[in-house]
């Protein structure tokens, strides 16, 4: 497991590259950003805070997750 400064990390990912779902409408609202840095690491942040810290994960923990996801893992 590689360690990062949640703070200052968010320097390593492109400012245009943070997207947030269409659902969440211009301002933001209670939505993550994420931000896909090539192939290494995927990154994810509050929506509403632009300069909030960043959570940061390699593409095999991302895939776990999406996976987790679309199979319905975390629904109530």
């Amino acid at each position: 497991m590689q360690t990062y400064d949640p703070h200052s990390i968010g320097d390593r990912f492109a400012p245009a590259g943070w997207q947030r779902p269409a659902a969440c409408g211009p301002n933001g609202a209670n939505c993550v950003e994420v931000n896909v840095a090539g192939r290494e690491m995927v990154g994810v942040r509050d929506g509403k805070l632009p300069d909030s810290p960043v959570l940061v994960f390699d593409a095999g923990e991302w895939a776990d997750f999406v996976e987790s996801v679309r199979s319905g893992q975390f629904d109530s």
